[in-house]
C-alpha cells in the first residue's frame, strides 16, 4: 500500500534524480531520434538504433535510460511515445519555458528566426538591443525592443530563460540586470566569463574555443588535406 502523497513528493514531471552531465547530454540527442519516429510513426525503437543514432554503445544507452526507470523490454526495444515522454519530462521540457534574447545582431537575429526552438518547447517571446537603429524593427514576428526597458520586457512577456548574444563589454552588466530581474536560467554566447550567484544556471557557448578544440583533435586525427602550420602560428 502506498502512503499519501507530502509536499515533499516531487511532482509527476520532475526528475527522478541529478542526472549526471554526460547523461544529460546524450538524452537530448535520443529525444531527437525518438522524435523524428514518432514523426514517422514508429512504434519501438532498439537501444542499438538509439546508440547509433547518437554515436555512442549501446550499453550507454541503456545506462542513461536506467536513470529514468526505462528500462525496455529485450527483443522488443522502448515504446517510443512512452519513452519520448519519459526523457522530455526529465529535462524539463514539459514546462512553459520563454526565451528573451539580448542582442539583435547577426547572432541575435538569427536565433530570433530558428524554427527549432518552438519545436523543442522554448518560445522565443522578447528581442532586445541598444541599438536605437534596430529598435522597433521586427525580426521575424518579433519587434526588438530597448535593453533600456530589460526588466519591464522580462515581466510582461514573462521570460524565464535569457539568451545573451551581447560584445563582451556589455555582457556582465545586462546579465546582472537580468538576475536582479529575476530570470535565473542565462545563455550566454558572450566572449567573456560571466560571474554569476551559485542559484543562476550560466550556460556559456564560445564558438572560438569549440573551433580551437576541434583543430586539436583534427591535428591528432590526421585529416587529409590539413593545412601546413600557419606563418607565424
Amino acid at each position: 500500500m502506498t502512503s499519501a502523497k507530502s509536499p515533499d513528493v516531487p511532482a509527476p514531471d520532475a526528475a527522478p534524480r541529478q542526472l549526471p552531465p554526460a547523461t544529460v547530454s546524450r538524452l537530448t540527442l535520443y529525444l531527437r531520434t525518438l522524435n523524428g519516429l514518432l514523426a514517422e510513426g514508429t512504434e519501438r525503437v532498439s537501444s542499438e538504433a538509439l546508440a547509433e543514432s547518437a554515436g555512442v554503445g549501446s550499453a550507454n544507452v541503456r545506462k542513461d535510460l536506467s536513470y529514468l526507470g526505462s528500462y525496455g523490454t529485450r527483443g522488443v526495444g522502448y515504446d517510443v511515445a512512452h519513452l519520448s515522454r519519459k526523457i522530455a519530462q526529465a529535462l524539463g521540457l514539459t514546462h512553459e519555458w520563454r526565451v528573451a534574447i539580448v542582442g539583435a545582431g547577426n547572432l541575435g537575429r538569427a536565433l530570433a528566426r530558428y524554427a527549432g526552438f518552438e519545436s523543442r518547447g522554448f518560445d522565443v517571446v522578447a528581442l532586445l538591443d541598444a541599438d536605437q537603429m534596430l529598435v522597433g524593427t521586427e525580426i521575424g514576428w518579433l519587434r526588438v525592443s530597448d535593453v533600456v526597458d530589460l526588466e519591464a520586457v522580462l515581466e510582461k512577456t514573462r521570460a524565464n530563460m535569457v539568451v545573451l548574444a551581447l560584445p563582451a563589454g556589455a555582457a556582465q552588466d545586462v546579465c546582472d540586470r537580468v538576475v536582479e530581474a529575476g530570470v535565473h536560467s542565462i545563455l550566454s554566447f558572450a566572449p567573456v566569463a560571466l560571474q554569476v550567484p551559485d542559484f543562476v544556471n550560466l550556460r556559456k557557448v564560445d564558438m572560438a574555443t569549440e573551433l580551437q578544440i576541434l583543430a586539436y583533435h583534427a591535428q591528432r586525427l590526421q585529416v587529409p588535406g590539413l593545412a601546413e602550420d600557419r606563418p607565424g602560428a
